[in-house]
């Protein structure tokens, strides 16, 4: 690759962009498909989040609606680090959809829902020569050639990349009822031989750097139903570089004449796995073959980097969700998987899992006020309705969002059996939730609900699993069996659900609390694998207890978000000698404290002694005290590690 230009983006993807319906119900028709997973779809859109997953700086130019789907593919482009400056929203047209399912390892029916959709209405006008400019490389693709705007557009962006001096790769992306050759219901057909769309390429070819496809795609891009004789015409009108997928076989490049055979090429590492869902897995593909085409790699390298990422999509169910992080591909490409399907491979899915999981949280400062039976008590002595405590609660957002004032860092715990009109007030102020899902005081641990799957599938997806255990490691083995057990559904439910975990361990209440108590606890749970995204835990005896602590996560799970702290009812002063004590490791992230802060205000706004706004202010003023004392004690060991 030749760029002497300085550039802050290594990618721009241009054309298709929609949201992605995928059937959940596996080995059935579409017709009988009841319940969808959502995410982004689209191939110019699957490979900037490719990419940008694998550290490419990736943007995409397309069009969505003004719309709720618009918003969200947006969005979600600048969650997974996509420059979202070539995203234009258009006010006529609606955001494309697709509904796709998985008949077997064969068929994967799908529909474009994409007539006068937005990101089809790209035009040349679209195109901005400075965004261009900002690349190294831009990635055309071979169905946004399909009519004169978007060709059009295309065509521009290639002219001002060569301009520029850089690269133009071509994803060939052959859906032929996307040319009008096939009806809606042929989404699914990946070849039809047609001299209109053959001729369309061929005149394009000359310009690319890099051309990618499948068997399929190379003959319809060089117009000749033989293999090797379709590369040999792509050859004779471009000098780039030619990726030839070849499914379970991987891929094959040729970079300079086409050989007598298709195997003579430069191959990479090949990486045989279950088929799962194809559709997809070209993205994922072209995605690794990116990172190290752009970053100068030797085709090998590029090529095992591109069946690896192909080997996790077409192990796993959606499009852009499964493009692996770096982290997780070097992970793979060091240890490999025992697993045909790598979906079942729970090393490599926590590490998906915890490098794509939503938002980032270098500190966390929450107001708890998920009790429930605690609330229930102060209520009955106070001689209040016990209906009242929902009203509490939504007060008690007012105070938490009045001391994070939109900051990041702040949240709170709710629960739904009094909390739910708090947790619809609470979203208005983008503060992090964690919900309870154990009964109050329950030893052994027990659910609120045993249909964990059902209860949080209707949960918020940025929502947070809290869960409370008693749990002591001197406890009796059946009782922790019992316990353990419990934890494991848990786990499995949350990340099933896709949902974030946080775990809250107290040992105290039921045996001694040494300095290893706590430890000991977080490496058995470990041991059975179970790694929460957050631990909940209490104070601890010494400085030298949360440094334990510190090691056993670093070393059993380094992606975990860490520990907050909770309070148990203690006095400002106790818990303040505790924060100074918890700061000193970095795992400690902050704290999550509730009746030391509403208790009393609850007592005195449910006996009439104070009202809304005296309740608001005085829980604030305690939530914000040890919000300062946290940041005090956190700038005091910073201090003294410099």
């Amino acid at each position: 690759m030749s760029n002497d230009l300085p550039r802050d983006l290594d990618v721009i993807t241009i054309g298709r962009s929609s949201v992605d319906l995928y059937g959940q119900q596996i080995g059935g028709r579409l017709e009988d498909m009841a319940s969808f997973a959502k995410s982004v779809g689209g191939c110019p859109s699957n490979i900037a989040i490719g990419t940008a997953r694998l550290g490419l700086k990736s943007a995409v130019i397309t069009g969505v609606g003004d719309e709720h789907m618009g918003r969200f593919i947006r969005e979600q482009m600048a969650r997974e680090g996509v420059a979202t400056d070539g995203i234009f929203t258009d006010p006529k047209r609606l955001t494309a959809l697709v509904i796709l399912g998985v008949r077997d390892s064969e068929s994967f029916p799908l529909i474009f829902y994409r007539e006068n959709c937005a990101d089809m209405a790209l035009r040349k006008e679209n195109i901005d020569p400075a965004f261009i400019r900002r690349a190294k490389a831009v990635v055309v693709t071979g169905t946004h050639f399909s009519t004169a705007h978007t060709d059009a557009a295309q065509r521009e962006a290639m002219r001002l990349m060569k301009e520029s001096g850089g690269n133009v790769v071509l994803d060939i992306d052959y859906r032929p009822n996307l040319w009008g050759l096939a009806g809606h219901g042929a989404g699914e057909q990946r070849y039809i031989a047609s001299e209109k769309v053959s001729q369309h390429l061929l005149g394009i070819l000359a310009e690319c750097d890099l051309i990618v496809g499948t068997e399929e795609e190379v003959k319809i891009a060089g117009g000749e139903t033989d293999t090797l004789a379709a590369l040999r015409a792509i050859r004779a009108r471009s000098k780039g570089a030619i990726v030839l997928k070849r499914g379970p076989l991987g891929c094959t490049v040729y970079p300079g004449a086409i050989p007598a055979s298709l195997d003579d090429g430069i191959n990479g590492k090949g990486f045989p796995i279950e088929v799962y869902n194809v559709l997809g897995a070209g993205d994922a593909f072209m995605s690794g073959f990116l990172r190290g085409w752009i970053r100068g790699e030797p085709y090998e390298t590029c090529a095992t980097w591109a069946n690896a990422c192909g080997a996790f999509a077409v192990s796993r169910l959606l499009c852009s969700p499964e493009s692996p992080t770096w982290e997780e591909l070097q992970y793979f490409l060091k240890h490999g998987s025992k697993h045909h399907a790598l979906r079942h491979d729970a090393a490599i899915n926590h590490i998906h899992w915890a490098t794509t999981r939503r938002g980032h949280w270098p500190t966390l400062m929450a107001l708890a006020i998920d009790h429930r039976a605690q609330l229930e008590e102060i209520a009955d002595k106070a001689g209040a309705d016990r209906r009242r405590i929902s009203d509490f609660k939504e007060l008690a957002v007012q105070a938490a969002a009045q001391i994070a004032d939109k900051e990041p860092g702040f949240g709170m715990l709710l629960d739904g059996t009094y909390g739910r009109e708090a947790l619809f007030r609470a979203a208005d102020h983008d503060l992090w939730i964690g919900r309870p899902v154990e009964k109050p005081g329950s030893r052994p641990l027990r659910f609120e609900t045993e249909d964990l799957g059902s209860h949080l599938a209707e949960w918020p997806v940025s929502h947070t699993i809290k869960c409370l255990c008693f749990y002591h490691p001197d406890d009796s083995e059946a009782l922790r069996r019992e316990q353990e057990e419990r934890l494991l559904i848990l786990s499995d439910a949350a990340r099933t659900a896709g949902r974030e975990l946080l775990v809250e361990i107290i040992a105290g209440k039921h045996g001694s609390l040494g300095e290893d108590t706590v430890a000991r606890v977080l490496a058995r749970l470990y041991d059975l694998g179970i790694k929460p995204d957050w631990w909940k835990l209490e104070p601890q005896p010494s400085e030298a207890a949360w440094k334990r602590i510190g090691e056993i996560i670093r070393s059993r799970d380094p992606h975990c978000r860490g520990v907050v702290l909770l309070g148990l009812e203690a006095p400002e002063e106790v818990l303040e000698r505790a924060f100074k004590a918890a700061s000193t490791d970095p795992v400690v992230k902050g704290f999550a404290v509730g009746r030391t802060i509403f208790a009393e205000p609850a007592d005195a706004w449910l006996r009439g002694k104070l009202d809304d706004a005296g309740a608001v202010a005085e829980m604030a003023k305690r939530f914000g005290k040890l919000c300062d004392a946290w940041k005090k004690a956190k700038r005091a060991n910073s201090v003294a590690a410099q």
